[in-house]
């Protein structure tokens, strides 16, 4: 079974929040609301391992997790909120009457009522490019390469991001499409048993990960 997913090295993230400008250019997100939200986290005191002499801080970007067992799939009286073959969960507008019960449900506070148009929305994931072969544009725009998508069944090391440099070929197919590079290439090493994480388990199984080394993760408070 697919699971699509991304995996953000938050070592890499600059809190530049191209992710979600892009985000809500393409997917046309009503101001005030958001799909992508990038978190600052810190000032924090340095601990053992860290670079920086005194205080370090992060971004952590929040969206949809397109969770294994989603809790906003399970309350909804329509069908409306479902999971797809490749793992992510989607809402189908035709059927959803506004109820916002996924809304309540979702533990990371990341969909919202389209109020203009009477329907809840949230991350898609970009089924629109990634249905075609490309890549999420909030992945497509991250300055700092911080941010890989792939299939979870594939393994994290198999995630893609654009490739970089100045003989990377730059044209919309050439970015959207081709030039990829993987995390296992790009990344610098981690280990997955303490610098792998993800937000809050509700019971929900969130299939988002987040990179983090020699920082204190605050993800799950």
């Amino acid at each position: 079974m697919t699971q699509y997913a991304i995996v953000t090295d938050l070592n890499r993230c600059v809190g530049c929040l191209a992710c979600a400008v892009a985000c809500k250019a393409v997917n046309d997100v009503p101001i005030g609301s958001f799909w992508n939200k990038v978190l600052r986290i810190g000032p924090n005191a340095s601990i053992q391992g860290a670079q920086d002499a005194d205080s370090y801080l992060y971004f952590l970007p929040v969206q949809c997790q397109h969770c294994a067992d989603p809790e906003c799939v399970k309350v909804c009286p329509t069908g409306a909120s479902h999971k797809l073959e490749d793992g992510t969960v989607q809402i189908d507008k035709a059927k959803c009457i506004g109820c916002q019960f996924c809304a309540m449900s979702c533990p990371y506070n990341v969909r919202y009522l389209n109020e203009e148009e009477g329907v809840v929305e949230k991350c898609t994931l970009c089924s629109q490019i990634v249905g075609q072969g490309g890549l999420p544009q909030c992945v497509i725009q991250c300055g700092g390469r911080a941010r890989f998508f792939g299939d979870l069944d594939q393994g994290i090391e198999s995630f893609e991001a654009p490739a970089v440099g100045y003989d990377t070929d730059r044209t919309y197919d050439g970015l959207y499409a081709g030039n990829r590079v993987t995390l296992g290439e790009l990344a610098q090493d981690f280990d997955a048993s303490t610098d792998l994480h993800h937000l809050p388990n509700v019971g929900n199984d969130p299939n988002f990960a987040f990179i983090l080394r020699n920082r204190d993760w605050k993800g799950d408070e």
